[in-house]
């Protein structure tokens, strides 16, 4: 039962709260070059922010059975995970700020992500925040990526409020577009700079901001009450 009069934030994790882009990339490069397919930065690009199997089937083809597309995507998790382990990862500036701010308004807090759930789980131990998150929903507890609203709705509902009185915090077009079809507001930032203001505004982002240091926990309240 959703609470009427409660607030939610729902965070996208990479390129919202962590600038993971050149990891992903780099373990997109090594497992394809260990495959020997084709991957370019373009490629890269366009599919940012996508869930792996739909990365798979849209660069490598369909003919890949459910098994091995499972199999490719968990390789190259597993050099994206090491990298970060070896590299170590920081949020960006203003995230914890505002996490923290808006966990002393109240708001429950969800993580809404498309990467697996142990990406999610070494992001929050390395940034030392799974605490300020009372639910988190990762790829495994979907069947349909963004800019489906399946993620954020699934998140909605583990902290039990309306999506009406969620914000989405997203860096991506796609995820954008998934928070406006949930019924949600949606705060896009552009410092990780995945993808640009016009894209974000065209996807119907109510706010874009440079940074999350720009964005306040009123801001959010101001949104939220219209």
């Amino acid at each position: 039962m959703a609470r009427a009069t409660g607030r939610a934030a729902l965070w996208d994790m990479d390129g919202t709260l962590v600038d993971t882009g050149d990891l992903h990339y780099q373990a997109w490069v090594r497992l394809t070059r260990d495959l020997r397919l084709p991957f370019t930065r373009a490629d890269f690009e366009a599919t940012f922010g996508w869930r792996n199997p739909e990365i798979i089937r849209k660069l490598f083809g369909r003919h890949y059975t459910e098994a091995e597309v499972a199999e490719i995507g968990a390789r190259k998790e597993e050099f994206y995970r090491a990298s970060a382990r070896e590299c170590g990862v920081v949020l960006l500036p203003g995230a914890r700020t505002l996490l923290e701010g808006l966990a002393a308004e109240g708001f429950q807090q969800a993580i809404g992500s498309s990467a697996p759930r142990e990406n999610v789980d070494l992001i929050l131990q390395l940034t030392q925040t799974e605490q300020l998150f009372q639910g988190i929903v990762s790829m495994e507890d979907t069947q349909r990526g963004k800019p489906d609203p399946q993620v954020f709705l699934i998140a909605a509902k583990k902290v039990e409020i309306e999506p009406a009185r969620c914000v989405v915090i997203e860096d991506a077009v796609v995820g954008v577009q998934a928070a406006k079809a949930g019924g949600m507001k949606c705060i896009a930032v552009t410092f990780a700079g995945h993808h640009p203001v016009a894209r974000l505004q065209g996807a119907g982002a109510d706010l874009v901001a440079s940074s999350l240091a720009e964005v306040s926990v009123a801001k959010v309240l101001n949104l939220l009450n219209g």
